[in-house]
């Protein structure tokens, strides 16, 4: 039986070679920086066919770089110890297409992966390549490129000090930073490299990255870097098949809105404003509120929770200033765009963006509080029109205050 379903269509050149990802073979719901902590650990896979032809993917090893991962940075799952598992991939999910780089093998999905590569040099040198989607901060971008550094032998260093060695690029239209990494590796001590990209969309971060011969690396950071170019993210894969007694999923592909009853499991003691409609958060929120201004306008208000600081203050605005377009701020510029707001038990950081939505293009504004509370972290977003924002501030900013933890 079918369950996955890969197009293929080559170039004229035949050198490139477009797939579209129609259901994803792998994914992990995994605690993290945006989720909620109720959250169990899972493992999504969907059955490959039995009978592809040879010029389909061969079996490979899953995570042959990514495994075992010593040292991840708070809220980051640990990759190197998911089993394989029984549960579908969960729908609301992006698809993507990609155009495969001249000399790339593409190899089947494992674990983590929603995409993976492997790439032969000479001398039988070796690269892999691979893309991995979490939700939320996964622990933060600086905390994990310096994970990538560790990786080959590298101490950490600041965040300023990465921020001057990250380099622009473009990922399925919407910029990112890439992080260029040299060193040995630990086992081998042979000369090793790895490219890596942390893109932030829609409260999930993705990692592009390859690792492997130093040389090798060094000579395919072109090709990584068309291959980034040409992602792009569609609408949400559907639900894949169940096994036998799991319970439905249900539909995330809805815009605004996801399926489902709402559940006020691990809310806070709070107080909706009139006008304010909860439907089902989904699988990474705690609260979910659709506003309708009587202009037609809309607005949504989201409510995330986090253990510790959920990735830290500046890692979370510049999260949401990427979601509106916005070039992400230095520390000193940081400070004088967030402005402290009187909460329960304490204090809490605001921040009030206006850009445009990096999915629709459409003017938007987000007014974004970061709300820490005995070891815990919680994140509140209105985001939309930004005349529907500007109704609903005074509103917002009183449930976020009211809330009692």
């Amino acid at each position: 039986m079918k369950t996955s379903l890969i197009e293929k269509t080559s170039s004229d050149r035949g050198g490139l070679v477009l797939r579209s990802i129609r259901s994803l073979s792998v994914l992990a719901l995994v605690l993290c920086a945006a989720g909620c902590h109720r959250d169990q650990i899972q493992v999504y896979r969907i059955a490959k066919d039995q009978d592809q032809q040879s010029s389909q993917p061969q079996s490979a090893p899953a995570l042959p770089t990514d495994s075992p991962n010593p040292g991840l940075p708070p809220g980051h799952p640990d990759i190197s110890s998911m089993p394989a598992g029984s549960f579908p991939a969960p729908s609301g999910v992006p698809q993507l297409t990609w155009q495969t780089p001249e000399g790339w093998t593409e190899e089947p999905p494992g674990q983590m992966r929603v995409a993976s590569f492997k790439v032969t040099g000479p001398g039988d040198k070796q690269a892999d390549v691979s893309v991995i989607p979490l939700p939320g901060m996964a622990g933060g971008d600086d905390a994990n490129v310096n994970r990538w550094r560790s990786q080959v032998s590298l101490s950490a260093v600041s965040p300023d000090e990465l921020q001057k060695s990250a380099e622009d690029v473009e990922v399925a239209g919407q910029s990112a930073r890439l992080y260029d990494v040299a060193g040995q590796n630990p086992g081998s001590s042979n000369a090793e490299r790895i490219l890596g990209v942390i893109q932030h969309r829609d409260d999930m971060a993705w990692f592009f990255k390859m690792t492997g011969d130093a040389d090798l690396v060094e000579q395919q950071k072109p090709m990584f870097v068309t291959f980034l170019k040409s992602l792009k993210f569609g609408a949400p894969a559907a639900t894949a098949e169940l096994p036998a007694g799991h319970p439905a999923v249900g539909n995330m592909n809805t815009p605004n809105e996801a399926a489902g009853p709402v559940s006020h499991e691990g809310q806070p003691n709070w107080q909706a404003p009139a006008g304010w409609r909860e439907v089902a958060a989904g699988q990474f929120l705690l609260a979910k509120f659709v506003i309708k201004s009587g202009n037609g306008a809309t607005a949504e208000v989201n409510v995330a929770e986090s253990g510790g600081e959920g990735g830290g203050l500046a890692a979370n605005v510049n999260r949401w200033r990427g979601q509106l377009g916005l070039a992400p701020l230095s520390d000193a510029d940081l400070n004088q765009a967030v402005t402290t707001l009187e909460v329960a038990g304490g204090k809490a950081s605001l921040v009030d963006l206006t850009g445009q939505d990096a999915r629709t293009g459409q003017p938007t504004r987000l007014i974004g509080v970061i709300v820490p509370q005995s070891g815990q972290t919680w994140f509140y977003k209105l985001m939309g029109d930004p005349q529907a924002v500007e109704s609903q501030k005074a509103a917002f900013t009183q449930f976020v205050q009211g809330a009692k933890y």
